[in-house]
Parts: structure tokens; C-alpha cells; sequence
């Protein structure tokens, strides 16, 4: 079976920026199509239905945060956020708006391609989830699905984004082990860079916030300071 070829829509004002994202995904054979504005982002993720949005978010009509909420109200397709604000602030405020990853410029072509792959990894594990067959783990009041790709816990659902879901599952496939943020960024980012850190904490901030009924005092995953994380069996 032929190798399934992704597409991406380019959201990025700055031609220099955007040259730059159009020829790497270009070498990389990515179909692609690039808009300059918001609603020119809205209308094109509405029509062509892409795999994959990287989204800048100082665009010259709307806030990029706007966009991903738009996008968010019908499709769940995967939102990396391309952006210069690199506050943990502005970065929480997107997740939470419903960004799946969240590179911060400068960022390198290898690093991004990087980010993409990791992706296409996680739409691939989508794929495979929507195949009939049916796991679930059970750990407490938390249930994985993996089957369906839904997330309880004390038999409510939970609303996680892709990232959040594949990080839960990572550390659900290991409960009991600790999993350094080395192995963490590979698994999920395909990336071990140290700046990385700082992603995988926010991720890893708004993961809590939804399944732990006290963030400050997680019962489910457990951190390991300079180490990394561990879901504890509860």
C-alpha cells in the first residue's frame, strides 16, 4: 500500500515565514496550500478539509486563538501553532483554545518537520483506533477507550485535545514506570531538544487540570522532579 501523503494549509502573514514553512513542506512532498489572513484560514479549513493547520497567530484580521476556536466548533484536525509569543501564557491560551502543539519562532525546518512527523504518528493512531476492535484500561475512575478514542473519568466524559490524549495514553501503556521527558518528547514530539521542556510541562499542566481533582496534588500523574512523570495506579 502506497504511503498516505498529508495535507497542510499554511497560515502565515509573513512571506519570508511563510517561503520558508511552503518550501520545506515542498522538498518534503507535502500538498500544501498557504493563506495570509483568518478568514482566509476559516474558509480554506472549512473547504479543503486539511490533515493539518500550522497556524501563526498575530495575523493582520483576527487573533490566531480566534482561528483555532472557529476551526474547533467542527473538526478536530490537528492545530500546530507557529507563533513568536513564547510566554507560557500565550502558550496555555492556545492549547486551551484547542491548539494541539505549539512551536515558538525561530524554530529550525528539522524541528518542525519534526513536529509534523509526530503528527502524522498520532492521525496514523487515529486510524488504527477507528479499526473494529476494542481495548480499555481501567485505572480508578479514569477509562481509556482506545477503541473509540474516548476518555472517562468517574464515568463522565473528558474533552481532550489529540496532544493531551496521546500523553494520557503514553503514560497509561507505562502506569507505574517513570518516563523521562526525553522519552516523552520522542514519543510524542519526535523531538529531544531541551527547549521542548517547556511544551511538554504546559501540556502536561492542562492534562492535570482535567483529570485531577486538585492539580497541585495529582493523584494520577505523578511528577518526578528533573526527571519526568509516572501514572501512579491508583
Amino acid at each position: 500500500m502506497p504511503e498516505r501523503t498529508y495535507s497542510i494549509l499554511v497560515v502565515e502573514d509573513d512571506p519570508a515565514v511563510r517561503n520558508l514553512v511552503s518550501t520545506a513542506l515542498e522538498s518534503r512532498c507535502y500538498r500544501h496550500t498557504a493563506v495570509a489572513t483568518g478568514k482566509a484560514a476559516i474558509a480554506s479549513a472549512a473547504t479543503s478539509d486539511p490533515d493539518i493547520v500550522l497556524l501563526d497567530l498575530g495575523l493582520p484580521d483576527m487573533d490566531g486563538v480566534d482561528v483555532i476556536k472557529r476551526i474547533r466548533t467542527w473538526s478536530n484536525m490537528p492545530i500546530i501553532v507557529l507563533s513568536a509569543r513564547s510566554e507560557d501564557a500565550d502558550k496555555i491560551e492556545a492549547l486551551d483554545a484547542g491548539a494541539d502543539d505549539y512551536l515558538s519562532k525561530p524554530f529550525s525546518v528539522g524541528e518542525l518537520l519534526a513536529r509534523l512527523r509526530a503528527t502524522e504518528r498520532h492521525l496514523g493512531y487515529r486510524e488504527e483506533d477507528a479499526l473494529p476492535q476494542r481495548s480499555v484500561f481501567t485505572n480508578g475512575g479514569l477509562v481509556i477507550d482506545y477503541a473509540a478514542g474516548i476518555v472517562t473519568l468517574d464515568e463522565a466524559p473528558l474533552h481532550l485535545t489529540p496532544m493531551e490524549y496521546k500523553l494520557l495514553c503514553l503514560l497509561a501503556h507505562n502506569i507505574d514506570r517513570v518516563l523521562t521527558h526525553q522519552y516523552i518528547l520522542h514519543e510524542v514530539w519526535g523531538a529531544s531538544q531541551e527547549g521542548d521542556l517547556a511544551s511538554l510541562r504546559v501540556f502536561m499542566g492542562t492534562l492535570r487540570k482535567k483529570i485531577e481533582d486538585n492539580p497541585s496534588r495529582p493523584r494520577y500523574i505523578q511528577t518526578h522532579v528533573g526527571v519526568g512523570y509516572r501514572m501512579v495506579r491508583v
